[in-house]
C-alpha cells in the first residue's frame, strides 16, 4: 500500500491497540454513491458501516493520496472539508463550495486487518459560459455579401450551441449544393449567411447549454446595408381645389435614410399647418413617408419629389398633383387598371410630353385625358363629352331661329 494509506492504516490500528476482543468484523452496509455537483455547490459522501465496534473510519482522496479525515477529526488543511456521523453507522464527508480541484475518487476506509475500503467519484460540472475573444459582436455586411458570426462556449461537459432569430423568423442557410434552406434553429458554433438579403437583417440569438443550469444566450445583431429605394403607389394624383390630398412614398434603406419632400423644381417643403408630414417606420429598413396638403390651392398644383438619402447614396421619385373639376363628376373603378406590386420599386415614370401639353396657367389636365386618380385611388371621369356639347349647341341655335321668326 502507498505511504499515505499505510500511515492511515497504522494510525487506525493504533487507536484500537490491535485487539479485536472477539467482536464481529465490520462490513460496509451499501456502496458509496457517485456525486455530480455543479461548481460552487456543496457535496456530501455517505459511508454506511455495520458492526463498526471499536474500529475507526477514515476518508482519503484517492487520486492525490491526501488524508481528509480520521474518524471525527479532520486531517486536511482544506477549510471546506468537514465530517459527521449518525449512530456510529453512517459516516459523512462534507465538501462545501465545490471547486474543480475537488473532482476525483474519494475512499472510505475501515482499519481492519486487512483494511477494508470503498470509493465514490465526485464529478464537478460547470455551466456554460461564452469565450469573449472567440464570440462575435454586432456585425454589418453589404447586401449580397457573407455574414459570418461565431459563438464559442466553455463548460463541463462541453456545451452545444444553437442559433435562432429573436423575431421568430426562419434562418436562411445554404446546403452543400448552394441551395437555400430555411430552418427554425441552426446547430453549430459558426453561422454563415451567404448572399444575405435585407429580409435576413435582425437580431440572432446564440444559445449554449450542457445540461447544467443556467443555459446562457447572447444577442448578435446583423445589419445589412444597401442603397435606398423608393416605391410610389400613385405617381399621378388628382383632387379638386379646396380639398385635402395625401401623397405617399414607401422607402427601404439601411442604414436609415433622411427623408424629405421637395416641390419641383427644387423648393424644400417645411412641415406646417398647410403641409402635414409623417414618417412611419414599418420595420428595421422600411418606412412610409406621407405628406397631406390641406385645402389645396391653385399654386399647390404641380410636381412633388420625395427624397431618401443615406450614407450609401440617395434616390428620389416624382408625384404629379393636378386639379379635378369640382362638379359633374363620377367616381369609377377601372377593372383593368394596373397598380404597382409590392415586388416593384418606384422608379421615375414621368411623361414630359404630357406635362408640356397641360395648360401652364391653369395647371389643369386637358379634357382629352379621360381619367384621373382621386385620393382613394379611384378614377374620376367628367360627364361632358362631344355628344353633349353638340346637343347643347343645337338647342341654342333652335331657340335663336324661333326668336328671329317671332320678331319678324
Amino acid at each position: 500500500m502507498l505511504v499515505h494509506l499505510l500511515v492511515l492504516s497504522t494510525a487506525l490500528a493504533a487507536a484500537t491497540s490491535g485487539k479485536h476482543g472477539g467482536v464481529e468484523v465490520p462490513e460496509f452496509g451499501e456502496p458509496i454513491t457517485n456525486l455530480t455537483v455543479p461548481i460552487g455547490r456543496d457535496a456530501t459522501f455517505k459511508c454506511i458501516v455495520v458492526n463498526l465496534g471499536n474500529y475507526r473510519v477514515g476518508w482519503v482522496k484517492a487520486d492525490t493520496k491526501a488524508i481528509q479525515a480520521i474518524h471525527e477529526h479532520v486531517i486536511t488543511h482544506n477549510h471546506r472539508v468537514s465530517v459527521s456521523h449518525a449512530d456510529h453507522s453512517t459516516w459523512y464527508l462534507h465538501i462545501k463550495n465545490v471547486q474543480e480541484e475537488d473532482r476525483g475518487q474519494y475512499m472510505c476506509q475501515i482499519n481492519t486487518d486487512p483494511m477494508k475500503s470503498q470509493m465514490g467519484y465526485l464529478d464537478v460540472v460547470i455551466p456554460p459560459d461564452f469565450i469573449p475573444e472567440e464570440t462575435s459582436g454586432d456585425t454589418m455586411v453589404p447586401e449580397g455579401g457573407i455574414a459570418r458570426v461565431s459563438c464559442r462556449a466553455r463548460g463541463i461537459p462541453p456545451p452545444r450551441v444553437m442559433w435562432k432569430r429573436e423575431d421568430g423568423q426562419d434562418i436562411v442557410v445554404r446546403d452543400s449544393t448552394g441551395a437555400k434552406i430555411k430552418v427554425h434553429t441552426y446547430q453549430g458554433e459558426v453561422l454563415n449567411l451567404t448572399k444575405i438579403s435585407r429580409s435576413e437583417m435582425g437580431t440572432y440569438l446564440c444559445i449554449a447549454g450542457n445540461g447544467v443550469p443556467p443555459t446562457v444566450s447572447k444577442r448578435i445583431h446583423i445589419s445589412v446595408h444597401f442603397h435606398p429605394v423608393i416605391q410610389v403607389p400613385n405617381q399621378l394624383v388628382g383632387a379638386p381645389l379646396g380639398t385635402d390630398v395625401t401623397l405617399e412614398c414607401y422607402v427601404e434603406s439601411s442604414p436609415k435614410s433622411i427623408n424629405y419632400w421637395v416641390k419641383d423644381p427644387g423648393e424644400l417643403i417645411i412641415p406646417s399647418e398647410h403641409h402635414e408630414m409623417t414618417v412611419r417606420q414599418k420595420s428595421m429598413f422600411e418606412a412610409e413617408m406621407s405628406m397631406t396638403i390641406k385645402n389645396i390651392r391653385r399654386e399647390d398644383l404641380g410636381s412633388y419629389i420625395c427624397v431618401a438619402k443615406n450614407s450609401l447614396g440617395d434616390v428620389e421619385s416624382k408625384i404629379r398633383l393636378y386639379e379635378i373639376p369640382g362638379n359633374n363628376r363620377h367616381i369609377f373603378n377601372y377593372p383593368d387598371e394596373r397598380t404597382t406590386s409590392d415586388e416593384e420599386y418606384g422608379t421615375e415614370i414621368y411623361d414630359e410630353d404630357f406635362e408640356n401639353k397641360v395648360d401652364e396657367k391653369s395647371n389643369r389636365v386637358p379634357d382629352r385625358a379621360n381619367k384621373w386618380y382621386a385620393n382613394e385611388g379611384k378614377i374620376i371621369l367628367t360627364t361632358l363629352n362631344n355628344a353633349a356639347i353638340c346637343s347643347t349647341t343645337l338647342t341654342i341655335t333652335t331657340i335663336f331661329l324661333r326668336l328671329i321668326k317671332f320678331l319678324l
